[in-house]
């Protein structure tokens, strides 16, 4: 039995992520990687308002290059409500308006939000009561990180990213997001790092297809201990990012000068990710960047999923 349609329209907030620690190794048939990864959702969020429609249309605004966002079947979000409406029957459409706040094509999963967030409000405006596990299958068709944005906390991926289980983290971090003007395409990041790893021989043999995120990682996270967890983190696509934009280095120069315990690049670009020892320490980096000319913002995580605003 389906549930009550909610009348007229839906806001649902989404959170953007850091990739705390992103292991990759071999790509599978289906073209993905095989991933290891730590998922925190963080104070940074995409916000979808869902209007009843008799078709599907899309509208962006918010960030600078929200402009470059496209407004067709290319946007996840979209991709997210058709895939809905087909899987339940549901007949009519919907108009999504998305407000965004997370950097586009920054390494932090704002369009994988949209889509989680498009999936619980359409869910809700529409009245069709998938189950949490039903439409985290239809968030894994749509990417690896939107599974994860349905769920928020901290969250350790396996397979392609969307085989989740919760990670044990005590506490509040504290980061610091450095953006840029100008983003950075995943799909061109990891096949730069398969040709780099070509070159040079790594994993080139026998590129593992199953892998774990180290023990100290995990830790680190249930011991709420930020400098244990600046020590432990890592990201193989941080090489091949910051080959592509060599600036990416001045930048984490810059924020561990400035008081940073250590900088990552998240997912696939070009965001830097500071870790900062407390929320003070967090303040006075981003304060040090801005000075600096660089657009830097603080944060913190963990924070929740998907949920519904209004209604």
């Amino acid at each position: 039995m389906s549930l009550a349609a909610f009348p007229g329209s839906v806001h649902v907030r989404a959170p953007g992520k850091i990739n705390v620690y992103l292991g990759v190794g071999g790509r599978h048939d289906d073209g993905y990687h095989a991933l290891a990864t730590v998922f925190q959702a963080v104070s940074l969020f995409e916000d979808v308002i869902a209007t009843e429609s008799d078709d599907f249309s899309l509208s962006v605004s918010g960030v600078e290059d929200a402009a470059s966002v496209p407004t067709d079947d290319r946007n996840l979000a979209m991709r997210a409500a058709k895939m809905l409406a087909t899987a339940t029957g549901h007949a009519a459409g919907v108009h999504l308006e998305l407000r965004k706040s997370v950097p586009v094509a920054g390494g932090m999963g704002g369009g994988s939000a949209d889509a989680a967030a498009a999936l619980v409000a359409c869910d809700a405006l529409w009245g069709t009561g998938l189950s949490p596990q039903h439409l985290h299958e239809l968030a894994a068709r749509l990417g690896a990180d939107v599974p994860f944005a349905l769920h928020g906390g901290t969250a350790v991926g396996t397979g392609r990213g969307d085989q989740l289980n919760p990670a044990l983290a005590r506490g509040r971090f504290d980061w610091v997001l450095v953006t840029s003007d100008a983003g950075l395409s995943t799909p061109e990041i990891y096949a730069r790092l398969d040709e780099d790893r070509a070159e040079t021989g790594a994993l080139a043999d026998d590129p593992p297809l199953s892998l774990d995120v180290p023990i100290p990682v995990l830790q680190a996270l249930r011991a709420g201990d930020p400098h244990a967890l600046a020590a432990a983190m890592f990201n193989d696509l941080e090489g091949p990012a910051r080959r592509e934009r060599p600036v990416l280095d001045d930048i984490i120069a810059e924020g561990i000068a400035a008081g940073a315990l250590n900088g990552i690049v998240s997912g696939s670009g070009p965001t830097i990710a500071f870790l900062c020892e407390n929320q003070a320490s967090a303040r006075d980096v981003a304060a040090e960047l801005q000075e600096a000319g660089r657009t830097a913002m603080h944060v913190h995580g963990p924070v929740h999923g998907a949920r519904i605003i209004s209604a």
